[in-house]
């Protein structure tokens, strides 16, 4: 009897699904996220003043590395190319947005690579940060579209 769980064999035991049999299609997946922080905080990404540097640089560089680096992170996540990686941060009145699109010709999907992504430039921006701002937070990391694959094009509503 086989389990519906794609990631769990007959028993319950945890499995990596097999995709040796699938063609390499192109794939893309685009997440997003935010950093609140505070209003100071906001001030200083605005001027460029934040004792430790640029911090829309160091989180961009971060969230291009963790998505190569998904699989070194999450123990069922396939080893794809990552062929392209796109991460925009932008400082509103409430923290940084941030936006990450990843895209492979691969045989699975990237929506993991597009959310570590976010998440790890989001770590980044509070690691810059919180000296100032030990109150910054991660909120609402989520996949907003992914594209390509057995199951196609999906995009969040609102």
């Amino acid at each position: 009897m086989s389990h519906p769980f794609t990631h769990l064999d007959s028993a319950g035991q945890a499995r990596m699904v097999d995709v040796t049999a699938k063609q390499p299609t192109v794939r893309a997946a685009t997440a997003a996220g935010m950093v609140r922080c505070s209003p100071e905080v906001v001030a200083l990404l605005r001027s460029g003043e934040v004792p430790k540097g640029d911090v829309l640089a160091v989180a961009r560089i971060a969230g291009i590395q963790a998505a190569k680096k998904t699989p070194d992170l999450l123990p069922l996540a396939h080893v794809i190319g990552v062929h392209g990686c796109v991460v925009d941060l932008e400082v509103t009145d409430e923290g940084v947005e941030i936006t990450a699109t990843t895209r492979t010709a691969d045989r699975t999907g990237v929506e993991m690579e597009a959310l570590t992504s976010v998440a790890v430039a989001a770590l980044a921006v509070i690691d810059m940060v919180k000296g100032t701002d030990r109150t910054a937070y991660i909120d609402n990391v989520r996949l907003l579209a992914k594209e390509g694959g057995r199951s196609g094009t999906w995009r969040r509503d609102g």
